[in-house]
C-alpha cells in the first residue's frame, strides 16, 4: 500500500512539475505561433502593424473555434517539446540505453528504485492526441476504429520524430520504450476523444 501511495505521489509531483516549469514559456510560444498562422492565412488584416496584429489575434481567438483549437494544440505541443527537447542537457552517447525502461522499477548501483518515466510517457501523449482529434475531427471522421488508428499513428510519428531529434541533437537518449508508451498514450487519447464525443451526442 505504501509503495502504491509513493508511486501515485511521485507521478502527480512529476506531472505538476512538468506542467509548471514550461507553462509561461509554452503560453508565449503558442501566442507567437498563432501570429505566424495569422500572417500566413490573413496577411491583409494582421499585416498592418503590431497593434492591428494583436487586435486581429484577439478577434480571431474570440470568433473562430478552429483558431482556439489550434492555439491549444500549439500549447500542448510546446509543453511536450519543452519536456523532451528544449530543456534537456547534452548527452555524450544518445544510444547508451536504446531499449529504455519498460517498468516502474529500475536498478541503479545494484538497488531497485521507483521510476515513473513509462507512466509519464503515456500521460504526456493523452492530451496531445485528444486535441489533435478535436482539432481535425471533421477531416478524420467519426468512426472509432479510424480515430484510434489515426491517434495512434500520429502519436507514433510525433514520438519517433522527437526521438530522432534527441539522437541527432544529443538531447537525451533514443529509447524504444518511449516510442511504445507514447503511442499507447496516443491511443488512450483517441479513446477519451471518442468517449467525450459520444457523451456530447447523448446530451
Amino acid at each position: 500500500m505504501k509503495e502504491t501511495i509513493d508511486l501515485l505521489g511521485k507521478i502527480i509531483t512529476n506531472i505538476l512539475t512538468a506542467l509548471y516549469e514550461p507553462f509561461g514559456f509554452s503560453l508565449l510560444l503558442s501566442f507567437l505561433a498563432m501570429f505566424f498562422y495569422l500572417y500566413a492565412y490573413e496577411p491583409i488584416h494582421a499585416g498592418k502593424g503590431w497593434k492591428n496584429a494583436i487586435v486581429t489575434w484577439y478577434q480571431k481567438f474570440k470568433e473562430s473555434v478552429f483558431f482556439r483549437k489550434l492555439f491549444f494544440l500549439a500549447f500542448v505541443t510546446s509543453l511536450i517539446l519543452f519536456r523532451t527537447l528544449l530543456n534537456r542537457n547534452l548527452w555524450m552517447n544518445p544510444l547508451s540505453d536504446v531499449m529504455g525502461g519498460w517498468g516502474i522499477w529500475e536498478t541503479v548501483n545494484g538497488e531497485q528504485k521507483l521510476t515513473t518515466e513509462c507512466i509519464e510517457n503515456v500521460i504526456m501523449m493523452v492530451p496531445f492526441s485528444s486535441i489533435v482529434m478535436w482539432t481535425f475531427g471533421e477531416k478524420i471522421g467519426n468512426g472509432w476504429k479510424k480515430i484510434l488508428w489515426q491517434s495512434g499513428k500520429i502519436a507514433f510519428i510525433f514520438s519517433i520524430s522527437i526521438e530522432m531529434l534527441q539522437l541527432l541533437l544529443r538531447l537525451g537518449t533514443f529509447q524504444l520504450s518511449d516510442i511504445f508508451y507514447n503511442t499507447v498514450g496516443g491511443v488512450i487519447g483517441g479513446l477519451m476523444y471518442c468517449a467525450v464525443m459520444k457523451a456530447r451526442k447523448r446530451l
